[in-house]
Protein backbone atom coordinates (compact mmCIF):
# COMPACT_ATOMS: atom_id res chain seq x y z
CA UNK A 1 0.00 0.00 0.00
CA UNK A 2 1.21 3.08 -1.29
CA UNK A 3 1.90 5.89 1.69
CA UNK A 4 0.90 9.02 0.78
CA UNK A 5 0.81 12.74 1.96
CA UNK A 6 -0.88 15.44 0.19
CA UNK A 7 0.51 19.27 0.73
CA UNK A 8 -1.57 21.83 0.29
CA UNK A 9 -2.09 25.83 0.45
CA UNK A 10 -5.96 26.15 -0.12
CA UNK A 11 -9.44 24.65 -1.16
CA UNK A 12 -7.89 21.22 -1.71
CA UNK A 13 -9.82 20.76 -4.94
CA UNK A 14 -6.73 18.04 -6.01
CA UNK A 15 -7.18 16.82 -2.43
CA UNK A 16 -10.83 16.18 -3.06
CA UNK A 17 -10.06 14.64 -6.74
CA UNK A 18 -7.36 12.23 -4.69
CA UNK A 19 -9.62 11.11 -2.69
CA UNK A 20 -12.73 10.39 -4.60
CA UNK A 21 -10.70 8.29 -6.81
CA UNK A 22 -9.93 6.30 -3.86
CA UNK A 23 -13.47 6.09 -2.79
CA UNK A 24 -14.16 5.25 -6.23
CA UNK A 25 -11.28 2.71 -6.55
CA UNK A 26 -9.97 4.42 -9.18
CA UNK A 27 -6.85 4.84 -7.55
CA UNK A 28 -6.02 1.29 -5.70
CA UNK A 29 -3.25 -0.08 -3.55
CA UNK A 30 -2.68 3.98 -2.15
CA UNK A 31 -3.94 5.78 0.99
CA UNK A 32 -3.41 8.99 1.81
CA UNK A 33 -1.99 9.20 5.40
CA UNK A 34 -1.74 12.95 6.27
CA UNK A 35 -2.86 16.25 4.57
CA UNK A 36 -0.15 19.24 5.41
CA UNK A 37 -1.37 22.45 5.29
CA UNK A 38 0.94 26.10 5.80
CA UNK A 39 -2.70 27.85 6.19
CA UNK A 40 -4.36 27.16 9.20
CA UNK A 41 -7.62 28.21 6.85
CA UNK A 42 -7.30 26.39 4.33
CA UNK A 43 -10.31 24.09 3.67
CA UNK A 44 -8.34 21.49 2.79
CA UNK A 45 -7.71 20.58 6.31
CA UNK A 46 -11.64 20.12 6.53
CA UNK A 47 -11.54 17.91 3.06
CA UNK A 48 -9.03 15.58 4.79
CA UNK A 49 -10.96 15.39 8.68
CA UNK A 50 -14.01 15.01 6.44
CA UNK A 51 -12.44 11.91 5.18
CA UNK A 52 -11.15 10.71 8.77
CA UNK A 53 -7.74 11.67 7.40
CA UNK A 54 -4.72 13.40 9.68
CA UNK A 55 -4.35 17.09 8.77
CA UNK A 56 -1.52 19.24 9.93
CA UNK A 57 -0.64 22.91 9.63
CA UNK A 58 2.63 24.06 9.77
CA UNK A 59 3.49 27.74 8.64
CA UNK A 60 7.23 28.98 7.82
CA UNK A 61 5.80 32.52 10.49
CA UNK A 62 5.43 29.86 13.16
CA UNK A 63 9.59 29.17 13.69
CA UNK A 64 11.90 31.69 14.32
CA UNK A 65 13.50 31.32 10.64
CA UNK A 66 12.97 29.48 7.49
CA UNK A 67 16.09 26.70 8.62
CA UNK A 68 14.08 26.19 11.39
CA UNK A 69 10.71 25.62 9.76
CA UNK A 70 12.71 23.30 7.26
CA UNK A 71 14.56 21.47 9.87
CA UNK A 72 10.96 21.01 11.48
CA UNK A 73 8.99 20.27 8.58
CA UNK A 74 11.18 17.23 7.48
CA UNK A 75 10.54 15.81 10.69
CA UNK A 76 6.98 15.95 10.61
CA UNK A 77 7.36 14.27 7.14
CA UNK A 78 9.29 11.84 7.72
CA UNK A 79 7.01 10.75 10.71
CA UNK A 80 4.69 9.54 8.27
CA UNK A 81 6.82 7.25 6.57
CA UNK A 82 5.85 8.47 2.94
CA UNK A 83 6.25 6.81 0.02
CA UNK A 84 5.02 9.51 -1.97
CA UNK A 85 4.99 13.29 -1.96
CA UNK A 86 1.77 15.10 -3.68
CA UNK A 87 1.80 18.89 -3.78
CA UNK A 88 -1.28 19.74 -4.66
CA UNK A 89 -0.97 23.64 -4.65
CA UNK A 90 1.47 23.78 -1.86
CA UNK A 91 2.85 27.80 -2.29
CA UNK A 92 5.76 26.95 -0.08
CA UNK A 93 9.11 26.26 -1.43
CA UNK A 94 10.11 22.73 -0.36
CA UNK A 95 13.23 22.31 1.65
CA UNK A 96 15.73 21.38 -0.38
CA UNK A 97 16.70 18.39 2.01
CA UNK A 98 13.70 17.32 1.50
CA UNK A 99 14.02 17.24 -2.00
CA UNK A 100 16.74 15.28 -1.76
CA UNK A 101 15.87 12.38 0.75
CA UNK A 102 12.64 11.76 -1.07
CA UNK A 103 14.17 12.10 -4.53
CA UNK A 104 11.57 10.52 -7.46
CA UNK A 105 9.19 10.22 -4.51
CA UNK A 106 7.41 13.76 -4.95
CA UNK A 107 5.09 15.17 -7.54
CA UNK A 108 3.68 17.95 -8.33
CA UNK A 109 0.78 19.34 -10.60
CA UNK A 110 1.17 22.43 -12.20
CA UNK A 111 -1.50 24.35 -14.56
CA UNK A 112 -0.08 24.67 -17.67
CA UNK A 113 2.02 22.19 -20.39
CA UNK A 114 5.15 22.24 -19.35
CA UNK A 115 7.90 24.10 -20.15
CA UNK A 116 4.75 27.06 -20.82
CA UNK A 117 4.16 29.61 -18.12
CA UNK A 118 6.00 27.75 -15.04
CA UNK A 119 9.12 28.59 -13.14
CA UNK A 120 9.33 31.47 -10.31
CA UNK A 121 5.99 33.67 -10.24
CA UNK A 122 3.33 31.28 -12.07
CA UNK A 123 1.23 29.67 -9.90
CA UNK A 124 -2.22 29.73 -9.94
CA UNK A 125 -4.69 32.56 -11.56
CA UNK A 126 -1.12 34.20 -12.45
CA UNK A 127 -0.91 31.14 -15.03
CA UNK A 128 -3.82 31.74 -17.01
CA UNK A 129 -3.60 35.86 -17.00
CA UNK A 130 -0.25 35.10 -18.51
CA UNK A 131 -1.89 32.73 -21.22
CA UNK A 132 -4.31 34.78 -22.27
CA UNK A 133 -2.19 37.66 -22.06
CA UNK A 134 -0.36 35.95 -24.63
CA UNK A 135 -3.10 34.84 -26.35
CA UNK A 136 -2.66 30.74 -26.40
CA UNK A 137 -4.57 28.47 -28.22
CA UNK A 138 -4.36 25.57 -26.25
CA UNK A 139 -3.06 25.32 -22.13
CA UNK A 140 -3.54 22.31 -19.86
CA UNK A 141 -1.61 20.74 -16.65
CA UNK A 142 1.04 18.96 -16.51
CA UNK A 143 2.65 16.27 -13.71
CA UNK A 144 6.01 16.04 -12.66
CA UNK A 145 8.44 15.14 -10.38
CA UNK A 146 9.90 17.34 -8.39
CA UNK A 147 13.80 18.40 -8.66
CA UNK A 148 15.87 20.87 -7.69
CA UNK A 149 14.92 23.21 -9.55
CA UNK A 150 11.66 24.96 -10.32
CA UNK A 151 8.76 23.00 -12.28
CA UNK A 152 12.11 21.60 -13.99
CA UNK A 153 11.82 17.29 -12.69
CA UNK A 154 10.77 14.75 -14.77
CA UNK A 155 6.93 14.84 -16.87
CA UNK A 156 4.92 12.27 -15.51
CA UNK A 157 1.59 13.18 -17.71
CA UNK A 158 -0.06 16.22 -19.64
CA UNK A 159 -3.29 16.69 -20.46
CA UNK A 160 -4.33 19.98 -22.88
CA UNK A 161 -7.06 22.09 -22.60
CA UNK A 162 -8.29 24.46 -25.21
CA UNK A 163 -8.73 28.18 -24.34
CA UNK A 164 -12.54 29.14 -25.83
CA UNK A 165 -12.72 32.90 -26.90
CA UNK A 166 -14.31 35.34 -23.83
CA UNK A 167 -12.29 33.03 -21.64
CA UNK A 168 -11.74 34.83 -18.30
CA UNK A 169 -8.30 33.62 -16.00
CA UNK A 170 -11.04 32.49 -13.94
CA UNK A 171 -13.29 30.50 -16.27
CA UNK A 172 -10.15 29.08 -17.72
CA UNK A 173 -8.83 28.18 -14.60
CA UNK A 174 -11.77 25.86 -13.68
CA UNK A 175 -11.68 24.70 -17.01
CA UNK A 176 -8.18 23.57 -16.78
CA UNK A 177 -8.36 22.04 -13.24
CA UNK A 178 -11.93 20.20 -14.60
CA UNK A 179 -10.69 18.74 -17.33
CA UNK A 180 -6.86 18.37 -16.94
CA UNK A 181 -5.32 18.55 -13.26
CA UNK A 182 -8.30 15.97 -11.51
CA UNK A 183 -8.03 13.68 -14.19
CA UNK A 184 -3.82 13.75 -14.42
CA UNK A 185 -3.39 14.04 -11.16
CA UNK A 186 -5.10 11.18 -10.05
CA UNK A 187 -3.84 9.00 -12.61
CA UNK A 188 -0.26 9.77 -12.20
CA UNK A 189 -0.68 8.43 -8.45
CA UNK A 190 -2.12 5.36 -9.68
CA UNK A 191 0.64 4.85 -12.26
CA UNK A 192 2.81 5.22 -9.72
CA UNK A 193 1.18 2.70 -7.15
CA UNK A 194 1.49 0.52 -10.41
CA UNK A 195 5.30 1.03 -10.64
CA UNK A 196 4.40 2.08 -14.36
CA UNK A 197 6.90 5.15 -13.68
Amino acid sequence: MLRVGVMVSGGGTNLQAILDAIDSKTITNARVEVVISNNPGAYALERARNHSIESVCMSPREYESREAFNQAFLAKVDAYRLDLIVLAGFLVKIPEAMVEKYEHRIINIHPSLIPAFCGVGYYGLKVHEAALARGVKVTGATVHYVDGGMDTGPIILQKAVEVEKGDTPQTLQRRVMEQAEWVILPKAIQMIADKET
